[in-house]
């Protein structure tokens, strides 16, 4: 019988988490939260209910933020995206040790993840359900770590040392090239610089590789209107999308 894709993102992602549980990070870091350990349940349920089929297009984040997919487990993760439009929601641990200014409360995180809250509700804007988003793409994050400044400042994954990041880089960019041989994309979009180099240097010239602008309100881009911008880069990319679902 052949693995279905289901089977095959749930062993990526448990081979991703092994591999990078014996990884330490020096300064400019002082915490990693690692969602794959204490939010494990709700990442697979996602997987489990949105994971399924081949030649979509495969979105691509860079790593999780702190009020996203560091407290429900979820690419792009925040809360009510994921509870309310993709209805996954479970109890989810915390990560050792904490910092303070960043606690992980899970679902009953009050603060808005924006970043994922411009993505997801684009694509309930436009798709309406979310089985109709996911059957024609899947999204993804390229690194499942948060790593966190000793002020609480989230530290993406180019800011780290670089002794540090080569063995990380290595890890995920297996984990990346797994993800591609099992969903077989027809079309991976980076959201944002760091996540289509990171597919390029993968991925080659084997799949259509674009880009649109990352949803991240240090954006200014993004803050102008980060949905609108993305359609006219998805356009530009010969992507045609379907018409806004209307209300009956």
């Amino acid at each position: 019988m052949t693995r279905s894709t289901i089977d095959a993102l749930v062993q990526i992602a448990a081979e991703l988490r092994q591999t990078l549980a014996p990884l330490t990070f020096r300064d400019p870091v002082r915490y990693v939260y690692r969602p794959l350990d204490y939010a494990w349940t709700s990442h697979l349920q996602y997987l489990q209910r949105y994971g399924r089929g081949e030649g979509r297009m495969l979105w691509f984040g860079m790593n999780p933020g702190p009020f996203g997919m560091a407290q429900t487990g979820v690419p792009f993760g925040e809360v009510s995206a994921v509870r309310d439009w993709m209805g996954v929601e479970t109890e989810v641990g915390r990560p050792e040790p904490e910092h303070p200014k960043r606690p992980v409360q899970g679902f009953d995180c009050p603060r808005s993840e924006v970043s994922g809250a411009r993505l997801w509700g684009w694509a309930a804007r436009r798709f309406g359900t979310p089985e109709r988003f996911f059957a024609e793409h899947f999204v993804a994050n390229y690194c499942p770590l948060l790593f966190l400044h000793e002020t609480g400042r989230n530290l993406t994954p180019d800011k780290l040392v670089k002794a540090d990041r080569e063995p990380m880089l290595a890890r995920c960019d297996a984990a990346l090239d797994a993800m591609v041989d099992a969903l077989r994309p027809r079309r991976i979009i980076g959201v944002g610089a760091f996540a289509e180099g990171r597919a390029r240097a993968v991925v080659g010239d084997r799949i259509p590789i674009g880009r649109v602008l990352h949803p991240s309100p240090a954006s200014p881009a993004a803050n102008r209107g980060w949905a609108e911008a993305a359609e006219v880069q998805l356009l530009e990319q010969g992507i045609t999308l379907p018409p806004e679902p209307t209300e009956e």
